[in-house]
């Protein structure tokens, strides 16, 4: 396999991973647009707290979900058709990234996504790169998700779910769009049984690491596009906001 990450990449080679704890790879650095965007192109992706150093993961197994194989729950279905919440592509990235944080916390779970980390993926957003989901009941955000675009494959940072079911609609609407646009797989990263039960499947790091290779260089049709979804059911996929 031709080695993820050469003499142009900052971090060293993404197999050469720890065991223990496993997948922990580099720690320092930034978090600047440049050092996010050459971490994700060689499938690393950094994950801390407040009160720790910037650390750099490359997990020996990740979760992956293929889009196009995705089959709602006739329950999800249900919900989907209903048209409970209204569903957005890029409206409001900070908020969506802001609620992950915040319902982390009312929660009392420690949280990766600090005040720093907020600021560096929506400058990723500003450059096209990061998107998010939002799912919005009587104009209140409600769930949604977000995450980084490397060519035609979308990795997953985070979901959240402040109303039963928003974060699964906004996963089915990522999923939907990407099938429609052409990015075939998304990472989740790493396994966890919530993530498995909504369709993803676990692949180790050379398999992963090959998929991205493949994909990094493709165009991300997801850059550009902005609105309203419209029905699960309909063959168009976005309004403009309004």
């Amino acid at each position: 396999m031709t080695s993820p990450a050469g003499s142009n990449s900052s971090f060293p080679d993404p197999r050469s991973a720890l065991d223990d704890p496993p997948g922990l790879l580099a720690m320092g650095g930034d978090l600047s647009s440049r050092r996010l965007i050459d971490a994700y192109r060689h499938g690393i992706f950094p994950w801390f707290e407040d009160h720790q150093p910037i650390m750099w993961w490359s997990p020996p197994e990740r979760a992956v979900i293929w889009p196009q194989q995705f089959k709602p729950s006739r329950s999800l279905l249900k919900t989907l058709r209903r048209g409970d919440f209204q569903v957005e592509l890029n409206t409001s990235f900070d908020a969506v990234m802001r609620l992950c944080r915040e319902h982390r916390l009312a929660q009392h779970q420690g949280t990766w996504i600090t005040d720093a980390m907020c600021d560096a993926y929506l400058e990723l957003h500003n450059q096209g790169l990061a998107h998010a989901i939002g799912c919005y009941r009587d104009g209140r955000l409600v769930g949604g998700l977000y995450g980084v675009s490397v060519g035609q494959l979308f990795c997953g940072e985070s979901m959240v779910s402040i109303e039963r079911d928003a974060s699964k609609v906004a996963l089915a609407f990522l999923l939907k769009a990407c099938t429609r646009l052409k990015i075939d797989l998304v990472d989740c990263q790493m396994p966890n049984p919530h993530l498995m039960s909504l369709g993803a499947e676990p692949m180790d790091r050379d398999q992963f690491l090959s998929h991205l290779i493949a994909r990094r260089d493709q165009a991300d049709h997801l850059q550009g596009q902005k609105g309203v979804f419209l029905s699960y059911d309909s063959d168009s996929l976005l309004t403009d906001p309004s």
